[in-house]
């Protein structure tokens, strides 16, 4: 499995539909080419200090290479955003967090596509208080 690396690639994971578990989101983002899958881990300052965000982004990346391999019928992109509780979850459950989301995530398409996702679409969001 290769990583995603880039700014570009990180973004457009962000668009597509995510599901969120207590200690991680998983992003991901169907691709129109033909190459492996790929992940991407990111952590923000939010979490904590660099010392607990690094043990954060070590934990995710133990998870996803114990949860076996990620090959969905179709090429995609995650990214793995951690939380918080990805320090104190127990591990185990993170693996299951981890596989149940990738089950649900190959079931949904993008918003492009004919499946709904798991996020409103923006246009459909809550109109804004005009004061």
């Amino acid at each position: 499995m290769d990583r995603l690396k880039k700014r570009a690639d990180f973004i457009a994971a962000a668009q597509g539909p995510r599901i969120a578990r207590p200690a991680f989101v998983v992003q991901s983002r169907f691709r129109d080419d033909t190459g492996p899958t790929r992940i991407g881990f990111t952590v923000t300052k939010k979490v904590g200090t660099a010392t607990e965000r690094n043990r954060v982004r070590r934990r995710l990346r133990e998870m996803v290479r114990l949860a076996g391999v990620i090959a969905p019928p179709s090429p995609r992109d995650y990214v793995i955003v951690g939380r918080r509780g990805a320090l104190e979850r127990e591990f185990s459950v993170m693996i299951e967090d981890f596989r149940s989301a990738l089950m649900r995530l190959a079931r949904m398409k993008d918003r492009d596509g004919d499946s709904h996702s798991a996020r409103p679409s923006p246009k459909f969001s809550q109109p804004t208080r005009e004061t």
